[in-house]
């Protein structure tokens, strides 16, 4: 009997009879707010629980002898495709030139829409290598010695004088080209470009009438060097570089960062992410060099292994229980305030009230009294012609400064010193002051 005792003592939740309980709108109302706001924050934090995060770490790049994916869309408005060739170096300086590539090239007219289709099997258009002379600024004369021999005045054959009329018929026309596909090249720093060196420069210069003509406005679409992730972004995802009555080269400095992205179910994603800096440089009036759209990247040594995580269920527990108990704890703490603010309160109004009525009521009993008392006891003690009022008056003092009937006399005096009207007042005051101390031990003592 006694263990049962001891460990009823330890209940922290002991029951009141069900009489004993006290049901009110105001309780309802914050149970039913309470019960709201418990309820969004639990599907706040199971959607918390139930959504993955990312742990990124780095580590040093062993990934030697694979080639690397650069995913390319991009439009060019003021070139057609017949003049639009891919090219690639890497950093030894070969000019590839039969890489294993799928590129697609897409005629579009002055309105964006497409009109036709061309796959590039390589690099550089087979149908314009073998005429070429070297390009100012290539750093490289990758074609054959007999290509130097084709001079300006040369006869042109008659597929090169077709291309000729074909290419001016489409600037005419206002064609552009979109350009896109898949570049597989060796994991080594290097470039690729976008430009009309697959033309013979001789046929450039008599499309263009010179470099100053040529316009590499352009926008690109997707520019990746593996796939997506989620949450990875591109930052030349979207650029749009439009030149107006001026022409130039593009070039853009492409850090890439290998990056490795493990999902939830353990699968991994190899890709790579990069960040990139721009340089434009203008063409001037005795430039040699032909305007062209350069990507130069290089590698960093560094991996980057971002990781999907899923927060335990134990944190999950103990986040649930903090929100929803302390959502618990605030609602009872405001249905005290409110059942003490709008019960309580007016009870004990109401309360004091009533004891300042009577407090009242038996003042002006006993002053009556004393009135009384006086009208037999003054003609003995005092002079005659104290009048009623003077009576009144020093009833009212002896009631509220409770004097002795010895002192009579001189109350009555100093009453008719001072005045009838003062005395009463004054003492209409004192018994004022009376009551309120009276009313506010009535309250400490309700409150205890």
């Amino acid at each position: 009997m006694g263990v049962k005792q001891a460990l009823k003592s330890l209940d922290a939740f002991p029951r009141a009879e069900e009489h004993l309980l006290q049901k009110t709108q105001s309780g309802a109302l914050v149970s039913v707010v309470g019960l709201l706001i418990m309820a969004t924050l639990f599907v706040h934090e199971l959607r918390y629980y139930l959504t993955t995060y990312t742990v990124h770490q780095m580590s040093a790049d062993l990934k030697r002898g694979e080639t690397l994916p650069i995913h390319i869309n991009m439009t060019f408005p003021a070139l057609p495709c017949d003049v639009l060739s891919v090219d690639a170096i890497d950093m030894s300086g070969k000019h590839e030139v039969d890489l294993d590539t799928n590129i697609w090239k897409l005629r579009l007219n002055s309105h964006g829409h497409i009109i036709g289709t061309e796959y590039v099997s390589d690099l550089v258009e087979k149908e314009h290598s073998h005429k070429h002379e070297p390009w100012p600024g290539d750093g490289k004369d990758h074609h054959d010695d007999k290509d130097k021999e084709v001079h300006p005045e040369g006869a042109f054959d008659q597929a090169a004088e077709d291309l000729i009329k074909r290419v001016k018929h489409a600037i005419a026309n206002g064609e552009g080209c979109r350009v896109f596909g898949v570049l597989d090249v060796q994991r080594v720093a290097g470039n690729f470009h976008i430009s009309v060196h697959g033309l013979n420069i001789f046929a450039a210069q008599m499309i263009f009438e010179g470099s100053r003509n040529v316009n590499v406005s352009h926008i690109i679409h997707d520019l990746s060097f593996g796939p997506k992730y989620p949450g990875i972004h591109n930052p030349l995802d979207g650029t749009d570089r439009i030149l107006h009555d001026t022409s130039g080269t593009f070039k853009y400095y492409i850090k890439i960062v290998p990056t490795e992205y493990r999902y939830i179910s353990k699968e991994v994603l190899p890709t790579n992410q990069f960040s990139v800096t721009e340089y434009f440089s203008p063409m001037k009036q005795f430039d040699r060099t032909w305007p062209a759209v350069y990507f130069l990247y290089d590698l960093s040594p560094i991996t980057v292994t971002i990781k999907e995580e899923r927060r335990s269920f134990l944190h999950f527990i103990t986040r649930l229980c903090a929100v929803l108990g302390g959502t618990f704890a605030l609602t009872g703490m405001l249905d005290r305030w409110m059942y003490r603010e709008y019960l309580v309160v007016p009870e004990m109004f109401s309360l004091t009230i009533m004891f300042i009525n009577e407090s009242s009521t038996r003042l002006v009993n006993t002053t009556y009294h004393q009135y009384l008392d006086l009208r037999q006891t003054v003609p003995a003690v005092a002079p005659v012609g104290v009048d009623d009022a003077l009576l009144l008056a020093a009833a009212a003092v002896v009631v509220v400064a409770g004097t002795d009937y010895v002192n009579l006399p001189s109350i009555v005096a100093v009453v008719a010193g001072i005045g009838v009207d003062i005395a009463l007042l004054a003492a209409a005051t004192a018994g004022a002051v009376a009551s309120a101390a009276a009313v506010v031990v009535h309250a400490d003592a309700m409150h205890c």
